[in-house]
């Protein structure tokens, strides 16, 4: 029976750390065959060539792409600096949002002093609190997509892109989120 209690609670646990997590969605090109890539290259996005503004995520920048490094290294994927299989590039967009929340509402508890006649004593009835709805209100929150494109260096194709949107707590997307972003989306590449 305590083992049985403590499986449960264990899968409890696990269901609920992993049970919210933000999905990540996946595009692949149908003709392409990502097992035939084996080398990368980073590339950089820019509007244009004049295009010189600040990075949103400057300090997330080396996080992406250690990660990112990090888990394509352990598929057996190499990175160049010429001649690479896969132009590998990618894009944070923070954004502000709203979040809807409902709290419970609860009436307050309160107590009445009575006399009993028959008794000939004072007597106290408790009423206790009651469930009375829910209070709903918008909260502020701030959002960042992470966007991975891989695309065959040959054609300019992209053959495969994923991404994921994560609640930040702060203006930008820290070190920390950065990576923990990535790791998600590059899991999803050993899916077919």
């Amino acid at each position: 029976m305590v083992k049985l209690l403590k499986s449960a609670l264990i899968i409890t646990l696990l269901s609920g750390m992993f049970g919210c997590s933000s999905p990540v969605y996946v595009q692949k090109d149908v003709s392409a065959n990502l097992a035939k890539y084996r080398t990368y290259m980073w590339v950089e996005t820019q509007r244009d060539q004049n295009d010189k503004r600040a990075n949103a995520s400057a300090f997330a920048e080396a996080a992406i792409h250690n990660a990112a490094n990090a888990e394509l290294d352990k598929r057996g994927w190499r990175e160049v600096t010429s001649d690479p299989d896969v132009l590998l590039s990618y894009d944070i967009l923070v954004q502000r949002s709203s979040q809807t929340q409902t709290d419970p509402v609860y009436s307050q508890p309160f107590s009445r002093v009575y006399y009993n006649p028959w008794a000939r004593r004072w007597g106290t009835i408790y009423y206790p609190s009651q469930f009375m709805g829910y209070d709903t209100y918008e909260t502020p929150v701030r959002e960042g997509t992470l966007t991975v494109t891989m695309m065959d260096a040959n054609s300019d194709k992209p053959v495969w892109q994923a991404w994921t949107t994560e609640e930040l707590n702060s203006r930008r997307m820290t070190e920390a989120e950065a990576s923990k972003a990535v790791k998600k989306i590059f899991r999803r590449l050993d899916k077919k």
